[in-house]
């Protein structure tokens, strides 16, 4: 098969490994598209020392179940335990399913995995980081069946699942209601998400800080207005449009320390920030902007299998809104290029996807469960 290796910081070789073959538990994959994410960039670059040259990254994925492991059987999907279905039932992936890849392997026994977080599992091993795992920049992914939630709408779109999980799960950490205006720092693909979050459950208003034209263009074009923050001071923007206070949620799809003192400056009084963004491992925040305004810093990583599996139903329904999302869709052997061109600042408006299964065409009417 056709994998895309971290030959050494900085480069990328398209080069021929062996299927990886599925054990007991798991399903093996054929990868249709997988979305280079912004923490692939940097561990292409070596700059956040969590991805190693020889391994095979990759973790914003779709693709079809072509086989089972030994004596395995479907595993209730996480979208099916959401609803309460009981072990067993036929949600759960068979082959011949289109499935999108939660990439999040947890032990499944400590305490955060019996409350349903197993996103911050001690545990954990996450699909595209842990360098013993090939990855889904390839032809083909062994993944635990578990980890397979069914996708039935346009393939490709499969592929913005993930990170459309990362800006859901931002939003319900920021408890995010109809009561609240919201405000999201940065306009990538983590805040397009987040913003697309905050508008699904309800808020009141949402507004977009980006100084890229293309991605406040893509943002402008889904009915989020935007503002340019080296043409304004967002914070002071922000704070005349409310009258003074502020909005009473932030989310810091950046993380810096530029960003985070300008969350703070832009949130009312008893706010609540959301870290999102990991642009740098350490911050200097105005300690006084929290403690004396009472305002809460609080920390968002990725998504319960819970919220992944509602966000995969949500993104079936709105084909329209993802196909916006994607602004290229390359090949294989086109992807080193393009590692390179985005980690020297090319800022494309939203996703870029490594196409594997373009070979393969769509269903041309819905599967039908068994």
């Amino acid at each position: 098969m056709r994998a895309l290796v971290l030959k050494e910081y900085g480069e990328m070789a398209l080069v021929e490994r062996p299927v990886p073959a599925p054990r007991e538990g798991d399903a093996l994959i054929r990868v249709h598209a997988t979305g280079i994410c912004g923490s692939d960039l940097h561990g292409f670059t070596g700059e956040n020392g969590r991805r190693v040259p020889g391994q095979v990254m990759g973790h914003e994925t779709v693709g079809t179940v072509v086989s089972l492991g030994p004596e395995t059987v479907p595993a209730v999907s996480a979208r099916a335990a959401d609803r309460g279905v009981a072990a067993g039932h036929a949600d759960g992936p068979v082959v011949g399913d289109v499935v999108v890849v939660n990439p999040t392997i947890a032990c499944g026994e400590c305490v955060e995995c019996a409350a349903g977080m197993s996103h911050i599992c001690a545990e954990r091993r996450v699909i595209g980081v842990d360098p013993a795992l090939s990855s889904a920049f390839a032809d083909y992914l062994v993944v635990p069946v578990s980890n397979a939630i069914p996708f039935r709408s346009t393939r490709l779109h499969g592929a913005l699942v993930e990170p459309l999980a990362v800006g859901f799960h931002a939003a319900v950490r920021g408890a995010v209601t109809a009561a609240d205006d919201v405000l999201v720092l940065g306009g990538g693909p983590i805040g397009q998400a987040t913003a697309l979050a905050c508008r699904r459950l309800g808020a009141a208003t949402v507004v977009v800080s980006e100084p890229v034209p293309g991605r406040r263009t893509l943002l402008e074009g889904l009915g989020i207005p935007c503002l340019d923050p080296t043409d304004v001071d967002v914070a002071a923007q922000i704070r005349s449009r409310t009258a003074g206070r502020g909005v009473s949620v932030t989310i810091d799809a950046v993380g810096s320390d530029e960003s985070i003192a300008t969350a703070l400056d832009a949130t009312a009084p008893g706010g609540r920030c959301v870290l999102v963004g990991m642009a740098a491992p350490r911050l200097v925040m105005p300690a006084f902007a929290v403690s004396t305004r009472e305002r809460s810093i609080v920390g968002a990583f990725c998504y319960t299998a819970a919220e992944f599996a509602a966000t995969a139903g949500w993104a079936e329904a709105a084909p329209a809104v993802l196909e916006a999302l994607i602004s290229a869709r390359i090949t294989p052997e086109d992807a080193p290029a393009a590692f390179s061109a985005l980690a020297a600042g090319e800022n494309p408006a939203g996703k870029v996807l490594v196409e594997f299964g373009a070979d393969i065409p769509e269903p041309s009417a819905p599967q039908v469960r068994p």
